[in-house]
């Protein structure tokens, strides 16, 4: 899906934001938003805290928006500050493997019309598959699963977000559905583990 808005205007935004104009950035917020949201919430697996972490993610762009380059994609360094803060939250936790009960609310941006009550069922098992399967991976291999297939970037970028390397993440992915083909043994799961990678494609 194409953005709505050209990269033009999203310069401009942060040209504005730079010279200290809030309404600039509110307009990156405003766009940005839910991209933040849904990472963080496949990350942490809790809606208010998912919440919480979105909005430490754009306070913390904001205060180091003068080390953005622009050159870089906005979105792409955007979701690299929310992606390690997610992991610094993941890190101080008692707990490694996550219980994500929650299904990931749908987003008015990528849900414009109705959705019918067959389709709401049906999309619901896949979000309860989807959750389930990040569940099983450690903090580094999730992020690098939702990045990978949630937002389509490449290994250089991923690896360029989380300060290491191209053959790192490729080892991390590798790993992670080496866990989940582990995990998910039986015909049902697999059903859905598959059903779960082809919705995230």
């Amino acid at each position: 899906m194409q953005d709505s808005f050209s990269e033009g205007q999203v310069q401009q935004w942060i040209a504005g934001s730079l010279a200290g104009d809030q309404a600039d950035f509110g307009e990156l917020v405003r766009t940005y938003q839910n991209a933040v949201y849904n990472l963080c919430y496949r990350m942490l697996g809790e809606r208010t805290e998912a919440e919480d972490a979105a909005q430490e993610a754009f306070l913390r762009a904001y205060s180091h928006l003068d080390r953005y380059e622009p050159g870089r994609s906005f979105k792409t360094w955007l979701l690299s500050i929310a992606s390690n803060h997610c992991i610094d939250r993941l890190r101080k936790r008692r707990l490694t493997w996550l219980s994500l009960d929650e299904a990931l609310p749908p987003s008015a941006a990528l849900h414009g019309e109705a959705v019918e009550p067959e389709d709401a069922v049906i999309e619901q098992e896949r979000s309860d598959a989807v959750q389930a399967m990040l569940a099983e991976l450690p903090p580094d291999h999730r992020v690098a699963v939702v990045l990978r297939y949630w937002y389509d970037l490449s290994y250089i970028e991923i690896a360029e977000m989380l300060g290491t390397t191209e053959s790192a993440i490729k080892s991390r992915l590798f790993r992670a559905r080496q866990t989940l083909a582990d995990k998910l043994a039986t015909p049902k799961s697999q059903a859905a583990l598959r059903l779960a990678w082809e919705s995230a494609r």
